[in-house]
C-alpha cells in the first residue's frame, strides 16, 4: 500500500512538473487591460474571469481601465499606458493598414452582438439604409466596432460614412439619455442598452448580430468580436503571459456556457444591471449564443473579417493586410482542450509515451510543441 502511494505521489509530481515545464511562469506577472465599455456582454468573459479569480490562478495582477468605447482603450495601448486591449478584431486590421502590427489571441464572442436601431418618429417610412443619409447616429465611441457595424451597414446601400454623423454616446445610461432625449436618430449600441430602449418603445431595430445567424445574415459569414489582442511584440516577448490570460479568459468563456442565468447575476457587479435585474436577465438570454464557448477564433471568421473590412473602413486595402499576423491560436490549459490539441497535432507527437498510463503528461508535451509551432508561424 505504502509502494502504491508513493507511485501515486511521484506520478502526480511529475504531471504537475511536465505542466510547469509545458507553459511555464508569466514573463510579465502585472498586466493592465484596456476595454471600452466593460459592462456591456460584449465583454462579459473579461468581467467573469476578474470577479472569479481565474486571471489570479494564472499567476497574473490583472489592472482593468474601462472607458467609453473600444477606439479609446486601443489609443491606450497604442499610446503605451496600458498592454493588452479587450476589444473588437477588426481592430488588428485597421492598425495593420497604419503599420502597426497587432494580434488577436483569444476570443471572447464569435458574434458581434451590436445592434442597430432607429428612433421611433425615424422609423416610420424607413425602407432602406439610404433612408439614413444624414442622421445623427450615436456610438459607443467614434472609430469604435458599433461604428463600423453603422459604415458597413450603410455601405451596403452606397452611403458614405461622410452621409452621416456619428456621436460618442458610451454604453450605458448616457446612450439611453441620448436616444430617448431625442439627441440622436438612430443607435449601434449593445446590450443591455439595447434590450432596454427596445423594450421601453424607443427604437425599432433594423440590424441585429445578437445571434450567429443574424451576423451571417448583416456578414455573409461568421464574424469575430471581442478578443484580446496586443501589439505582437508584446505578444512574442511575453509568450507564457498570452498564455496566461488565454487561459483565464477560456476558462470564463467556458463558465458561461455552463453557468444559469441567476449565476450570471450574482456574479457581475450592481452597476452592469442598469436597475433592472429582470432586463440583464432577458438580455443575456438573447446575447447567450454569441458569446465564444472555447476562446479560438476561427479561420472562416478571419477571412470573414478581411472581406468586408473595406466597408468597415474605406481606407483600408485589404490585399495589403496579412491575415496571419491579425490572429493566432494559442493552445489551451486543461485536459480536454490539451487532448483535442494533441489529437489535431499527432503527426508531430513524441516517439514514445503517447500510450502510457500517465496520458495527461504526454497530452502536454504534445501541447507544448504544437504552441511553439504555432508561435512560429
Amino acid at each position: 500500500m505504502r509502494n502504491l502511494v508513493s507511485a501515486l505521489v511521484a506520478i502526480a509530481w511529475s504531471m504537475t512538473a511536465s505542466v510547469a515545464i509545458a507553459q511555464g511562469l508569466p514573463e510579465k506577472s502585472k498586466v493592465h487591460i484596456a476595454v471600452g465599455g466593460k459592462a456591456a456582454f460584449y465583454y462579459l468573459p473579461l468581467t467573469i474571469a476578474e470577479q472569479l479569480g481565474y486571471f489570479k490562478a494564472e499567476g497574473l495582477e490583472v489592472q482593468i481601465s474601462d472607458f467609453a468605447g473600444g477606439s479609446q482603450a486601443l489609443r491606450a495601448v497604442v499610446g503605451g499606458s496600458a498592454d493588452v486591449v479587450s476589444g473588437a478584431y477588426e481592430h488588428t486590421f485597421n492598425l495593420q493598414s497604419k503599420n502597426q502590427i497587432f494580434q488577436a489571441f483569444v476570443q471572447q464572442g464569435r458574434a458581434p452582438m451590436i445592434v442597430i436601431g432607429l428612433a421611433g418618429s425615424r422609423a416610420r417610412g424607413f425602407s432602406s439604409a439610404k433612408d439614413m443619409k444624414g442622421m445623427k447616429i450615436g456610438v459607443s465611441a467614434p472609430g469604435s466596432s458599433t461604428n463600423m457595424v453603422v459604415n458597413f451597414f450603410i455601405a451596403k446601400e452606397g452611403l458614405k460614412p461622410s452621409d452621416v454623423s456619428i456621436i460618442g454616446v458610451g454604453t450605458g445610461s448616457g446612450a439611453i439619455a441620448a436616444m430617448k432625449g431625442g439627441q440622436i436618430d438612430a443607435i449601434s449600441n449593445l446590450d443591455p442598452v439595447m434590450t432596454k430602449l427596445e423594450q421601453d418603445g424607443d427604437i425599432k431595430i433594423i440590424a441585429d448580430t445578437r445571434t450567429l445567424k443574424g451576423a451571417e445574415q448583416l456578414f455573409g459569414g461568421p464574424m469575430p468580436a471581442g478578443c484580446l489582442y496586443a501589439p505582437i511584440e508584446f505578444v512574442r516577448k511575453n509568450p507564457n503571459t498570452v498564455q496566461a490570460l488565454t487561459n483565464a479568459i477560456v476558462r470564463a468563456d467556458k463558465w458561461i456556457q455552463r453557468a444559469s442565468p441567476q449565476e450570471i447575476l450574482k456574479t457581475v457587479p450592481e452597476t452592469y444591471l442598469l436597475g433592472d435585474r429582470a432586463l440583464y436577465l432577458f438580455s443575456f438570454s438573447k446575447v447567450r449564443e454569441a458569446l465564444s464557448p472555447d476562446g479560438y477564433i476561427s479561420d472562416a471568421g478571419a477571412k470573414t473579417t478581411l472581406r468586408v473590412i473595406k466597408d468597415f473602413n474605406p481606407d483600408i486595402k485589404p490585399e495589403s493586410i496579412k491575415l496571419k499576423l491579425t490572429y493566432q491560436r494559442v493552445c489551451q490549459e486543461g485536459e480536454r482542450e490539451v487532448q483535442v490539441t494533441a489529437t489535431k497535432c499527432r503527426r508531430h507527437r513524441p516517439r514514445t509515451g503517447w500510450d502510457h498510463a500517465g496520458v495527461k503528461g504526454d497530452w502536454i508535451r504534445v501541447r507544448a510543441l504544437a504552441t511553439a509551432r504555432e508561435r512560429s508561424a
